[in-house]
């Protein structure tokens, strides 16, 4: 077991005390949440979500080449804050605990949202890179975990289409260090971003497996 995964587990056992519950009806019609369903679609997007971080590491490595740009680096990445600002790489959405006011389809929305956002900046930064395995292939990962979150919001019968984010990076990579910057900086953020929603995936199949036990 590798360092992130093992930091995927902790950051799952520090959610699982901050969960409320899961919310029976969903969305203007009003259908209840199958569980058995859902949990099939949690239990994937969990696992993509594992697989995604356990690649960013050598994402970067195979991308990054400047020496100062370092992933878990907490002060040379907050110093790097003002560059996010200047290319404009946008910020990802924020997920919280389900409650009444942060709703289950208000945090799939959210994840697929952060998700398609991620493409789209990955997708900017692609063509500028020299080595584009492992990248290509993480943005897969994205791509695959962004379909099950589509179909949960569809079974709680949402709409879950998100649109490209028109973010403009492309043209603001005038040289190889902005490139470089800006790959460094959306792994980091997708890092954070996939964190996060190893929190949010944990709250929901929390709920859902407390109601299968109870016999909801």
């Amino acid at each position: 077991m590798n360092i992130l995964s093992v930091v995927a587990i902790l950051v799952n056992m520090a959610c699982v005390g901050n969960s409320a519950p899961l919310l029976e009806y969903s969305g203007e019609t009003g259908q209840q949440v199958e569980d058995s369903e859902i949990n099939v679609f949690i239990g994937n997007s969990q696992d993509l979500i594992t697989k995604i971080l356990d690649a960013i590491p050598e994402t970067h490595k195979s991308s990054i080449y400047t020496e100062t740009l370092i992933l878990n680096s907490t002060n040379e990445n907050r110093k790097l804050q003002y560059m996010a600002t200047k290319l404009g790489i946008p910020s990802a959405p924020t997920l919280k605990a389900l409650a009444d006011n942060f709703t289950l389809e208000t945090c799939l929305r959210r994840i697929s949202e952060g998700l398609q956002l991620h493409q789209d900046l990955l997708r900017a930064v692609q063509p500028r890179l020299d080595n584009t395995g492992y990248l290509t292939a993480l943005m897969m990962d994205v791509r695959d975990l962004r379909v099950q979150i589509t179909k949960m919001l569809r079974l709680i019968k949402v709409e879950g289409t998100v649109l490209p984010t028109e973010t403009g990076l492309a043209s603001r990579l005038t040289g190889d260090y902005e490139v470089q910057v800006a790959t460094h900086l959306i792994l980091v953020q997708l890092q954070s971003f996939g964190q996060d929603i190893v929190c949010s995936l944990s709250n929901i199949a929390q709920d859902s497996g407390q109601r299968d036990n109870s016999g909801l």
